[in-house]
């Protein structure tokens, strides 16, 4: 094991390229999953008509499948129709169709949970269904659903690592980059690795936590 050759500065300065790119790509597939995953939890917990048992079809068959199956298909099986994506962004629309199907789930959970008297009282009220929806019962199954969402974004930067079969640039990618100079380079490289994971998701796990205890 070579920690002195493993952790100088070039090798830290490529491993933190490759952060970045893992941060990046998280952080893209969480905005457009949450907004995603909303709209199908919404529409689900909603019933309405025909569209929300397509929904169905779709979360539940999404959910099913395995994450790198959809990382694969995004970047080889979609140019065989035309569709031909960076591997930056064949990444995210996988992690984004995946995670989706999970928020989905999670939103629709969230609703749930809420009386139903609740959503009667405010249609009394005057308050249209989506009105009702909007002020009334997404309030505050939103603070409800938050340390669900939190877990679920950190399972999500953890799945970033996935994309390594694509070849994405990013932390682990790199990583084997480094690995590749020299072969006592790999303990140090994957111990250093491990600490940055479990440093940043230890973060939001307490983030989660602190929430939980919150709405508690």
């Amino acid at each position: 094991m070579d920690f002195v050759g493993a952790y100088s500065l070039d090798n830290l300065a490529f491993l933190m390229q490759g952060f970045y790119v893992t941060l990046k790509v998280a952080v893209i597939a969480i905005i457009f999953s949450f907004i995603i995953g909303g709209i199908l939890g919404t529409i689900r917990f909603s019933k309405v008509p025909v569209i929300s048992q397509i929904v169905v079809v779709i979360v539940e068959t999404i959910r099913n499948l395995p994450l790198l199956l959809i990382i694969l298909f995004t970047y080889l099986a979609l140019p065989e129709i035309g569709i031909n994506l960076s591997i930056t962004v064949s990444a995210i629309i996988a992690l984004v169709v995946f995670e989706s199907s999970m928020i989905a789930e999670i939103v629709r959970g969230g609703l749930n949970s809420i009386e139903k008297g609740q959503m009667e009282a405010a249609r009394s009220s005057g308050l249209t269904y989506l009105q009702a929806l909007q002020k009334v019962i997404l309030p505050q199954a939103l603070r409800r659903m938050v340390p669900n969402l939190v877990s679920q974004f950190i399972s999500l930067l953890k799945d970033t690592s996935l994309a390594v079969i694509i070849s994405l640039p990013e932390m682990l990618h790199h990583a084997k980059i480094i690995q590749a100079q020299n072969i006592h380079y790999v303990i140090p490289i994957f111990i250093l690795i491990a600490v940055i994971y479990f440093i940043v998701n230890y973060i939001l796990s307490l983030i989660a936590r602190r929430l939980e205890l919150k709405h508690t």
